[in-house]
């Protein structure tokens, strides 16, 4: 996997929150840092767009967390967490994700996803092939699909240095 990275390439990071949530929870019982995500995979390159797709629940106990990342310069885009009458509850924003990144791919050189999830992979394909852009995975290893990696120009795993990116009890950046 070979990646080009220079300094006037345009990028657009779209974070699938929930999946890098579970997984900083389920793998380290921390919490992410997903500025320091953002920060680490622009890496001094210009950056267009950062999305972050979050679930808002009736409570409301995550609005703190939605106003830490737009302090960030992170947009957040907030769909309403779903509960049918089987008491099932659904919160999926793929679809949404993958449409803005196909939307905003023309005036992008690179394309950046905060995710394991491999149901990505048609999308990666789809803005390699048809919209020429590089697309670089950025997630935790350890819970990423090994087919998302495959396809993706280049893969950054967050468990390589995971305190880097994560948020200890005391320790909020």
């Amino acid at each position: 996997m070979s990646v080009i990275k220079h300094k006037e390439q345009r990028v657009g990071v779209y974070i699938d929150t929930q999946n890098l949530y579970h997984s900083g929870k389920n793998l380290y019982h921390s919490k992410v840092n997903f500025g320091a995500i953002v920060k680490d995979a622009v890496d001094g390159r210009k950056l267009v767009r950062a999305v972050a797709y979050v679930i808002a629940t009736e409570s409301g106990e995550e609005n703190a967390f939605f106003e830490a990342l737009s302090k960030m310069g992170i947009e957040t885009k907030v769909k309403d967490l779903q509960i049918f009458g089987s008491g099932a509850k659904k919160a999926d924003w793929d679809v949404g994700l993958a449409i803005d990144a196909v939307k905003l791919s023309p005036k992008l050189d690179s394309v950046i996803l905060l995710t394991g999830d491999g149901d990505f992979c048609p999308l990666v394909e789809y803005l390699q092939m048809n919209q020429g852009c590089q697309v670089e995975v950025v997630s935790f290893g350890k819970s990423t699909s090994a087919k998302l990696i495959e396809v993706s120009d280049h893969f950054t795993d967050l468990d390589a240095t995971p305190n880097k990116y994560l948020l200890r009890s005391g320790n909020r950046r």
